[in-house]
């Protein structure tokens, strides 16, 4: 008699994190996506993308219309390897050109435009939508949103203090701000993307808060490593299922 023991694929996962910046949402959401061997998907990057766009093409991003009107030009394309995610517009590395001030200090108010995000939000499902073995959404409306129904939400805070020195430590030469003026960019931005009437940052009810302003950076990796294992076991019941069938000897 021979028995075959079929071990049951890795349930499929979607994982939300959500929060404001600071918060270490990239860093932990990259760490946890190739640890698991999970897709990654920055979506704040792609809001980022289309501001750059309409900077870049001279679009009005104080005209609301204007923006409206241009949001479904640029094609972006976002690759979800968390080793080494991308960001093209139009067939254009974006990936350095994005992170400028210019970009940072005009990407609320494109942002707020219910086209824009409307359409960022369907790419955004697609994309969730299209990972096999499961994937880490990082944003600030995934989990009340985009992916209301991911199976793992997850909503980073830490104090502003905390998240301006991180920031600060980002930046570098000449885009580097003092602590203090990082901080209240930081609250200012929070303060607008919070009270925006379209999909405002906002904790999903059932998310699992984490609070990093005193938690080193592979605390946070561990905590929320610790939190998708469980609900990838969860979604895959027994690890294994036994079938056994005779063989004639």
């Amino acid at each position: 008699m021979f028995v075959t023991v079929e071990t049951a694929a890795p349930a499929a996962v979607i994982v939300a994190i959500d929060g404001p910046s600071g918060t270490g949402k990239s860093s932990t959401s990259k760490a946890v996506a190739a640890k698991l061997a999970l897709s990654y998907l920055d979506t704040g990057a792609q809001y980022r993308a289309i501001t750059w766009w309409m900077l870049s093409n001279g679009v009005d991003i104080q005209d609301p219309t204007a923006i409206a009107t241009a949001a479904g030009k640029p094609a972006i394309v976002s690759g979800t390897d968390p080793a080494a995610p991308t960001i093209t517009v139009d067939g254009q590395d974006a990936a350095g050109p994005i992170r400028t001030k210019e970009v940072t200090s005009a990407v609320s108010a494109v942002s707020a435009v219910p086209e824009v995000r409307s359409l960022i939000t369907d790419l955004q499902r697609t994309i969730a939508g299209s990972a096999e073995r499961g994937i880490v959404v990082e944003g600030r409306d995934i989990g009340t949103t985009v992916l209301p129904d991911a199976d793992l939400k997850i909503f980073l805070t830490a104090s502003p203090e905390a998240r301006a020195a991180r920031r600060s430590g980002e930046l570098k030469g000449k885009e580097a701000s003092d602590l203090a003026a990082t901080r209240e960019a930081l609250i200012k931005r929070d303060a607008a993307d919070s009270s925006r009437k379209t999909s405002p940052l906002a904790k999903a009810d059932d998310a699992v808060e984490v609070d990093t302003t005193e938690l080193t950076l592979e605390q946070v990796i561990e905590c929320v490593v610790t939190l998708i294992e469980a609900k990838i076991a969860e979604k895959a019941g027994p690890a294994a299922t036994a079938e056994a069938g005779q063989v004639a000897p």
